[in-house]
């Protein structure tokens, strides 16, 4: 499975996959010293576990140590949850969704910034 479906997920599970997309690769101990006000070393392993079942994470053991990493890509999550975004906040419109960004952070982009985006816009066009 290469599909990461959050609205699956609990809360917990959500925190600990984002930390997983971000660094790539956790022991369920680096996954509790990361996490924000964490849970027993104990649940930590076994929201591991429930992610593994649910087929977001798989392991490989080092030792005695289990490593865990998502199943789907960065960039296959980062579609997901755009999808989501433009599904829930913009009413899949992505000129919505692009113009809200440009409202909230058009002051901080700069030339080259903006350059990038109309070009990104034009090979858009061309598909």
């Amino acid at each position: 499975m290469s599909h990461y479906a959050p609205e699956n997920l609990s809360r917990r599970e959500r925190q600990i996959m984002d930390l997983l997309f971000e660094k790539g690769e956790l022991s369920a101990l680096d996954v509790q010293e990361l996490m924000d006000d964490a849970p027993g070393y104990s649940a930590v392993r076994t929201m591991l576990r429930l992610l593994e079942e649910k087929g977001q994470v798989t392991h490989r053991t080092s030792g005695r140590k289990y490593f865990y990493k998502p199943v789907a890509s960065l960039t296959a999550a980062r579609k997901g949850a755009m999808r989501r975004v433009l599904s829930t906040f913009f009413e899949n419109s992505t000129e919505k969704a692009i113009a809200s960004l440009l409202d909230l952070d058009s002051a901080n982009l700069t030339d080259e910034d903006f350059d990038r985006l109309s070009k990104l816009i034009e090979q858009a066009k061309r598909r």
